[in-house]
């Protein structure tokens, strides 16, 4: 099969297409067709050497997320789950490629009337903003800051912060991303590269300041936008797109949320049932900004990279 092998830490050319061996199903063990593999920000960074949980063993072929058909089963796996479209993570390696191994507990059947590449979309970003939104507890009229409002978890969080009736500010680099955000529920879009962005933020909640913000690019961006909050708001944390930690002044009583313990795989499976089921009843709608195919995933990560991209970023089987 063809599949990307990364056999060093560096930019995205280190990302190349290889033949190599089909896995084969193990106990306890599914074999995926992938039509469509995820991306994730952290997959760029882990590529580079910088990924926030050190180095793994090289090579390897990325990808922890994966959407097709099951074509294999282990020998002790149930025969009858031969042909079921799923999506399913990887264990955190293997998914670009035209076959990818899953265990049978983490493949998700994808329910009827739900596009596959749009499950896949909500594979990782729409079981960690349905979390990061149950944590949060948003109630109606709250002002939220959504950061990144125009990516795969971000672009989540506007319509679920909205579908709680919250008063959304969605942010993000640049002005091509407003009419999306702005689409999904959002009631103002703020601009993050202008030197006035803060000043707006603070115009949209009519002066009073934020209840929450929700926080994924950490550094200057996050910083600044915990400043806005009110005494007594929150913020969740869930990632640092940036590189680095946003800064927190314990000085002021601000309430961290989203740094809880990570979820159990029941949970996690059960918050990705969820998304895909909110979806197939049209109460969340995943934003696919561009696909590419299998052989240019250095592209991909190039494109993300850029801070360009919108929505959520494919793979192509």
């Amino acid at each position: 099969m063809r599949a990307v092998v990364m056999e060093e830490f560096g930019g995205p050319e280190v990302l190349r297409i290889h033949q190599v061996e089909d896995p084969v199903p193990g106990p306890g063990q599914v074999l995926v067709a992938v039509a469509y593999a995820s991306i994730t920000f952290v997959e760029t960074q882990v590529r580079s050497g910088d990924g926030p949980f050190g180095r793994p063993e090289l090579p390897r072929v990325p990808g922890n997320g994966v959407g097709g058909r099951i074509v294999a089963a282990g020998p002790d796996v149930d025969p009858a789950l031969l042909g079921t479209v799923v999506v399913a993570t990887t264990g955190g390696q293997g998914g670009y490629a035209e076959l990818a191994l899953a265990r049978v507990e983490d493949a998700v059947p994808v329910p009827a009337g739900l596009e596959l590449r749009d499950a896949v979309a909500l594979l990782a970003d729409g079981r960690t903003a349905l979390l990061l939104h149950r944590q949060a507890e948003i109630k109606p009229g709250d002002r939220v800051l959504v950061e990144a409002a125009g990516g795969g978890v971000g672009s989540l969080l506007v319509q679920l912060a909205a579908a709680a009736d919250a008063h959304v500010i969605g942010a993000a680099r640049g002005t091509g991303k407003a009419e999306l955000v702005t689409s999904l529920g959002a009631a103002s879009y703020v601009d993050y590269s202008r030197p006035d962005w803060l000043d707006r933020v603070m115009a949209a909640t009519g002066g009073v300041g934020l209840d929450l913000v929700f926080d994924g690019v950490g550094g200057r961006i996050g910083t600044q936008a915990i400043g806005a909050l009110r005494e007594g708001g929150r913020v969740s944390i869930y990632g640092m797109a940036s590189g680095a930690d946003a800064e927190l002044d314990e000085a002021r009583s601000i309430e961290v949320i989203g740094l809880t313990a990570a979820p159990s795989p029941a949970q996690t499976r059960a918050l990705i049932v969820d998304a895909l089921n909110l979806a197939a009843e049209g109460k969340l709608r995943p934003i696919i900004g561009q696909t590419f195919p299998l052989e240019s995933a250095a592209a991909a990560h190039r494109a993300i990279e850029s801070r360009t991209t919108t929505g959520k970023t494919l793979l192509r089987g």
